[in-house]
């Protein structure tokens, strides 16, 4: 974990690799957890036996449950000390190159892409985002947030 004490150390960090969270595996009971959070049931994230004869040949998790994941993960990457509060501002963009499949484990990667100062005592932190797939060469998810930080 890399620790920052306020917007000016923050700004120190373009260009930086925060490096990776832990992995964490991506189980059936997640996958059913989120499909009844959000109402997406479709069979290739619920459906095991159907899925066998899927495309995927199993369950995969849904993109959205992939993205929300990084929220956790980036917790265990960076912490900014000497702030009242740190804000998600949105995304920039996000694909999703390659299915995770359940059982498979994830961990997010990051990088610093940018901080600019948008208001007195207040930065937008843009980061690249990359979970990866134990085992996988192409990622999960590639994303850019945008986060935005208070003094």
């Amino acid at each position: 974990m890399i620790t920052v004490n306020g917007l000016d150390e923050l700004k120190t960090l373009v260009g930086r690799d925060l490096g990776h969270s832990s992995w964490l595996e991506v189980t059936q009971e997640r996958v059913n957890a989120f499909a009844e959070a959000t109402g997406d049931h479709q069979w290739i994230h619920i459906d095991v036996d159907k899925a066998k004869d899927g495309p995927f040949k199993g369950t995969i998790a849904h993109g959205y449950l992939t993205l929300s994941l990084v929220i956790p993960f980036f917790s265990e990457i960076l912490h900014v000390d000497g702030i009242k509060m740190g804000v998600n501002y949105g995304l920039d963009k996000v694909r999703f190159p390659s299915p995770v499949r359940v059982g498979s484990k994830i961990r997010l990667a990051a990088t610093v892409a940018g901080v600019e100062e948008v208001a007195s005592r207040c930065v937008q932190v843009a980061l690249d985002f990359t979970v990866q797939i134990d085992g996988v060469d192409k990622p999960a998810c590639v994303a850019r947030p945008i986060y935005r930080y208070y003094a």
